[in-house]
């Protein structure tokens, strides 16, 4: 009986060092301990689809909310993974960049760093920045076919260390994977997904990280968003006015009209100037990553025909010259409370290619929306009633 009384300690004390040992090496297999400490991150107020932190040693680990861990290295110093399993290597100086999330170009000239792009997927004519069409003409910048067919060569030998790819690329798989086995990180700039307007400029900051032009973008962002401070200001001071209504829409050419999600970016901004989406009760039928939808005719009749301003999206079909242009696409819209007043407005091509115009948009709505349009703007104009002269 004592024997086996000393016997069962012994079995208990065996257990436990196997235990021991296995726990041992399930942290030696797993999660590695980085030999350099985390010193800082980059402060955000609004953008949830990226986070900077900093290390020792001037490293830094970018998260994208796609899942995709990045570790950045600084020039000539020795790469590390900072024990982050399967974390993706960027190794600075960035020069030749591949750039096909067209989005993400004004950022790059906002942060003087257009020389930084080597290649890109959209063509000079279609790019209504003027300096980034003028360097493809120039040839300085290489367009090297759509971002679904790229010439690999042409990015491959232009010395590219870096392809910065919309989220288009999660269609054609195959073109990530073929770009990282020929040894370039592909980086997906998701800003199209941030629920707020201030949250897509806040992704100056991740350039900024990533072109050593950190405190331009600071500078940049800050003087941004004191716009917006001085919007809300002024409206904070004409509390008895009725908050206008506003559609932005337009015309596809099957005949169905398209408009903006409730609650995406630019409803928003609508709100922020101090206006009313007049299309934020519709219903979402189909969930999807899209910021628009499509509606038939008589459902926007039936939303828009009293709004107070009508806004014409010119990314698609093209500018508009008239509300002649605009009846003629339908009769039924010299019913609506906006034409017969004259309140229709019409976005010129450039507002969407240029991410960093967030701001700017949101002055000009408050300008069209509280007869304050007198101070100049940027990104809409009004649109002439031709039939009446």
């Amino acid at each position: 009986m004592k024997e086996r009384n000393r016997v069962i300690p012994a079995v208990l004390l065996l257990l436990g060092m196997c235990l021991a040992l296995l726990c041992g090496c399930g942290k030696q297999s797993g999660e590695k301990k980085s030999a350099y400490q985390i010193t800082g991150q980059l402060a955000l107020d609004h953008a949830d689809q990226f986070s900077v932190e900093y290390y020792e040693g001037g490293y830094t680990h970018i998260r994208i909310a796609d899942g995709t861990d990045y570790i950045l290295i600084p020039e000539g110093a020795e790469k590390t993974d900072l024990g982050i399993s399967g974390a993706v290597i960027l190794q600075k100086p960035f020069r030749k960049i591949y750039l096909a999330a067209s989005s993400a170009m004004d950022l790059f000239i906002r942060l003087d760093c257009l020389d930084r792009i080597g290649t890109v997927s959209t063509q000079a004519k279609d790019y209504s920045i003027e300096e980034a069409k003028a360097a493809i003409e120039k040839g300085t910048i290489s367009y090297v076919g759509k971002y679904s067919a790229p010439d690999y060569e042409t990015i491959l030998n232009s010395g590219c260390n870096l392809a910065i790819e919309s989220t288009m690329i999660t269609h054609s798989p195959q073109i990530r994977e073929e770009l990282e086995r020929l040894g370039i990180p592909v980086l997906m700039e998701r800003s199209s997904y941030e629920s707020s307007p201030l949250g897509r400029l806040e992704w100056i900051k991740l350039y900024g990280v990533l072109l050593d032009r950190q405190e331009e973008a600071e500078r940049f962002y800050e003087t941004e968003k004191q716009k917006l401070a001085q919007v809300t200001e002024e409206l904070s001071s004409d509390t008895g006015q009725k908050r206008p209504t506003v559609a932005f829409f337009y015309i596809s050419s099957n005949g169905y009209v398209n408009v903006r999600k409730p609650g995406d970016y630019i409803s928003t901004m609508i709100e922020m100037a101090g206006g009313t989406y007049c299309l934020s009760d519709l219903k979402i039928e189909t969930e999807n990553a899209l910021s628009t939808m499509n509606i038939n005719w008589e459902e926007f009749y039936q939303h828009a025909v009293d709004a107070d301003i009508l806004i014409y999206n010119s990314t698609i079909e093209g500018e508009l010259d008239s509300v002649q242009d605009l009846t003629e696409k339908n009769n039924l819209f010299k019913d609506f409370k906006a034409v017969k007043e004259g309140r229709v407005y019409c976005t010129h091509a450039n507002m969407f290619q240029e991410s960093s115009a967030v701001c700017d948009v949101v002055v000009d709505l408050y300008h069209i929306m509280y007869g304050k349009d007198g101070n100049g703007l940027t990104y809409l104009f009004p649109l002439p009633d031709t039939e009446s002269k």
